[in-house]
């Protein structure tokens, strides 16, 4: 099937001419009208915009050969997109009812490059609505489910992304992370989550959560094709300050050897603290940890137990620097420029407002968000004398596999418990990847792999051996659980 073709399958077909982007486009949407009536990874779809950016796609492969890929590398490829990106002319709504007809007059970043390579916008993915959670049942637009277990949540916020590349809706999908949001529907959902150094790619037309972790990323479904799509996205961008000046590097060319891949990791070292292994509490899915990490030792990496600072300290900094940011980003909303009253946020995002504008209130600044920041400083630091040590860092992406529908209302600080494992590397701007490791209990289990700043080559070029020696990235949830024949 066309659909379970990788990004880079797809473009060899397409070079080849094996089938036209109205192919494509046409079997994709065949599975969304199945599929996302269950699933609702797409807050909007738009095929009749699909198939004409397609039909030129194909006139133009057609007048110019497979020639024109040295110029629009992803030509004729759908994708879908979270939607907190900004897209000319097409509604966006940060999955919110304050932004519901907002359409934006200026394109993102991402999404610009996207297009500018010849990538077709099929629809915006939903997520908890201006990022606010980790389960993607905060949405204004209705919860998501997991393709895997539809009883079970994708994770969040980047949840329908994941959906849409796990069920095959796209061949990929843009995502953004600020503590997790790109690595946590990842592993729930057993695809591969990329989340850059910060500053890495732009954050230019991304409806901003939390500016200073806010990252732009991608869910794929193998490492290969998200070396590609960052070979498109990473590098400086004037319209936005963040983002670095540091030349990137060709991600795609780490990984794109053939090889022996028993020799690949021969002096790599890769950390593993013990904090975060600590963190399980399911010895079966430890089981299934451990057996991922043995993968990296059989491949020749060298395998080091280190201890980094407690996880759950990072909880506390993120909960106070992210909520005061949310304060001052979503102050903008005043209802005069976009429609809706404030009334119209949900219960998430005036908990996050509320608690955001405490903190940075007189008398409580310095008590709270001061502290926070030298705490910040603390972590960094921490990270810092870790890759002294170690290339690279190993553990857990998530502490368990996906929650059941509803359980996360049982928890006040849900989002901030189930990410526990990636809030620290994400307040730091570190690099990270969430890889499928396996499955229990019917759901996937995924690893995440950290790494020191712009040090993605190396982190994708590890990653790349692991899937190329295991198929777990390869697994497909059922389609008959969710599909509408």
């Amino acid at each position: 099937m066309l659909t379970t073709l990788t990004l880079i399958e797809t473009l060899v077909g397409l070079k080849k001419g094996s089938f036209t982007s109205t192919d494509l486009v046409n079997a994709y949407f065949d599975k969304i009208e199945r599929s996302n009536p269950v699933l609702n990874a797409y807050i909007k779809t738009l095929k009749q915009e699909a198939l004409e950016s397609a039909g030129l796609a194909d006139a133009k492969v057609s007048s110019e050969g497979a020639d024109v890929y040295e110029r629009q590398p992803l030509l004729g490829v759908p994708y879908a997109c979270k939607d907190n990106f900004c897209t000319l002319g097409v509604e966006t709504t940060a999955a919110s009812n304050i932004l519901k007809g907002f359409i934006p007059p200026y394109e993102s970043t991402v999404t610009a490059k996207l297009k500018k390579a010849g990538a077709i916008l099929i629809g915006k993915t939903n997520m908890d609505a201006f990022a606010h959670g980790s389960s993607t049942e905060e949405s204004d637009f209705g919860s998501s489910l997991n393709p895997w277990n539809t009883s079970k949540v994708p994770g969040g916020s980047s949840g329908g992304s994941a959906i849409a590349v796990a069920a095959d809706l796209c061949v990929f999908a843009t995502g953004s992370e600020t503590a997790g949001s790109i690595r946590g529907p990842a592993s729930w959902c057993g695809v591969t989550g990329l989340k850059p150094t910060y500053g890495r790619v732009s954050r230019y037309g991304v409806i901003a959560m939390a500016s200073s972790t806010d990252s732009p990323g991608v869910l794929t479904k193998d490492v290969k094709d998200a070396a590609f799509l960052l070979n498109v996205l990473a590098g400086k961008d004037p319209y936005d300050a963040t983002t670095s000046p540091v030349t990137p590097d060709n991600y795609l060319k780490s990984v794109d050897t053939e090889s022996d891949v028993s020799e690949d990791l021969q002096g790599v070292t890769i950390g593993v603290p013990v904090e975060y292994m600590d963190a399980i509490q399911d010895k079966f899915y430890r089981a299934r940890i451990e057996e991922a990490l043995s993968v990296f030792a059989k491949l020749g990496a060298k395998i080091k137990e280190i201890s980094l600072l407690d996880p759950k300290y990072s909880i506390a900094i993120y909960t106070i620097l992210q909520r005061s940011e949310v304060s001052s980003n979503l102050g903008r909303f005043s209802g005069v420029r976009y429609g809706e009253k404030r009334e119209e946020f949900n219960f998430e995002n005036k908990k996050r407002i509320l608690l955001g504008t405490y903190a940075l209130s007189s008398g409580y600044y310095d008590q709270y968000y001061a502290k926070a920041q030298k705490a910040r400083t603390l972590l960094v630091e921490d990270f810092k004398n870790a890759f002294k040590e170690v290339d690279l860092i190993f553990g857990p992406t998530m502490p368990g596999v996906a929650l059941s529908v509803g359980e996360s209302k049982n928890y006040s600080m849900f989002g901030e418990l189930i990410d526990l494992l990636q809030e620290p590397s994400s307040i730091a701007g570190l690099p990270a990847i969430s890889l499928p490791a396996g499955m229990q209990e019917g759901l996937p289990v995924g690893v995440q792999i950290i790494a020191n700043y712009f040090e993605e080559n190396l982190m994708l070029r590890v990653s790349s051996a692991f899937q190329k020696k295991t198929e777990f990235h390869k697994f497909k949830p059922s389609a008959q659980s969710y599909e509408h024949i």
